[in-house]
């Protein structure tokens, strides 16, 4: 029976790489638009007497949002590649405002969807996924990658994904687009008032240094690996300062000790984390926040947030029933114990609401806890996370 049941998942597993991707039949133009504060179309700026003067909406609170990084934050690029790392099919996206497959690995929202809505931007389009003109990039672009790491071969055995330095090397072509499209300077006034929002890291772990690959454990201690790590990126942060942006959210690692997938890898009775690997993560962010703290003391007329996604997670995990959830050790979708054996494939795999669970697959938090966080990046509502300042600060400070 087991054999069977493998077999039929491993036929949708292939047929979801090579398949043309579900979630392109649903216009990516009604995903960019998707703004609780756009004026209907029904309503004429010009009234008749008697008529009730339509309230307009406040115009953003910056320009643009730049979205960085790997599945946490991935709005559709991989539909786009020949890898294992796809969300374009159901039950992915099922409670999305469209109620279909984006390429988000949800099964709503994630961050960067809501931070748009705080900050008064549409949804932000993926690179692969928008036509590349000028007017299509002006609110922004999210160029992150499902698999990405910031070590360049880290999800390789997944398949195709574009890289952080890769993603990078993207904005770069889009920042020159804007500099012939509107001139050096708009473009870059443009750049300096907009938010890079970057969530990358856990696939060095998930897909690098927890299976030792190249036997990196016996070259690399913890520590060492965390401080390589954090070099990297704060290289990177730098060359985006060098095109001009000013305002950046980096985000800290989630606890994946605790994800399902783990759970069931490590064997866990009760759903105990598995603190071995959670104390690394600790260790990467506690390295993460002291180097975005030095460097932003360098880098002039710039905003450096780190947000510590451990922190907010670990306060979800400890008292669930404040936040709503009551299921916080399975998954919503997958197979296995836990729900962490196989990746969710089908909506016969997925619970019937997500609402009260943390995690929705083997490694991705439900709509309800990107909310969540969220709301903890945007102004520390339910615990604080971020340092030195929230994401609000900074922009309505500049508003």
């Amino acid at each position: 029976m087991e054999a069977s049941v493998l077999a039929s998942l491993i036929l949708i597993l292939i047929s979801s790489i090579f398949a043309q991707p579900r979630a392109l039949e649903y216009p990516q133009e009604l995903i960019s638009s998707i703004n609780p504060t756009t004026l209907p179309s029904s309503i004429s700026v010009y009234p008749t007497i008697g008529t009730t003067i339509p309230q307009f909406p406040p115009p953003p609170l910056v320009p643009a949002l730049f979205v960085i990084g790997d599945s946490s934050v991935d709005s559709g690029t991989n539909n786009f590649l020949g890898t294992l790392a796809r969300a374009d099919r159901l039950p992915y996206g099922r409670d999305f405002d469209t109620h279909r497959p984006t390429g988000r690995f949800s099964n709503g929202r994630i961050p960067v969807d809501y931070l748009a809505v705080r900050l008064g931007l549409p949804f932000v389009p993926s690179y692969l996924g928008q036509s590349g003109s000028v007017g299509d990039m002006l609110h922004g672009v999210n160029y992150a990658s499902a698999g990405a790491g910031i070590i360049f071969t880290s999800g390789s055995e997944l398949g195709q994904r574009i890289s952080f330095t890769q993603q990078i090397q993207q904005f770069t072509d889009t920042y020159e687009k804007f500099v012939l499209s509107m001139g050096e300077q708009a473009a870059a006034d443009l750049i300096s008032n907009s938010v890079f929002y970057i969530s990358i890291g856990i696939n060095d772990y998930i897909h690098y240094y927890l299976r030792n690959v190249s036997n990196v454990q016996n070259i690399y201690q913890p520590w060492t690996f965390n401080k390589f790590l954090a070099s990297i990126v704060r290289q990177q942060l730098k060359n985006l300062y060098n095109l001009k942006a000013r305002k950046m959210i980096i985000m800290g690692l989630p606890p994946i000790g605790c994800s399902p997938h783990y759970l069931w890898q490590f064997g866990s009775r009760n759903g105990e984390c598995i603190e071995e690997i959670n104390d690394m993560i600790m260790e990467f962010n506690f390295v993460m926040r002291y180097t975005i703290e030095e460097l932003g003391k360098k880098l002039r007329n710039s905003s450096l947030i780190f947000c510590d996604v451990l922190e907010g997670a670990m306060d979800i995990l400890k008292k669930p029933e404040s936040y709503g959830f009551n299921v916080t050790t399975d998954a919503c979708c997958g197979l296995g114990k836990y729900k962490g054996w196989i990746m969710c494939l089908s909506p016969e795999m997925a619970c019937n609401d997500a609402s009260y669970y943390i995690w929705w697959d083997q490694f991705h938090p439900t709509d309800a806890v990107n909310s969540v966080i969220a709301d903890n990046v945007w102004n520390g509502r339910h615990s604080k996370m971020c340092y030195p300042m929230n994401l609000q600060d900074i922009v309505v400070q500049k508003a």
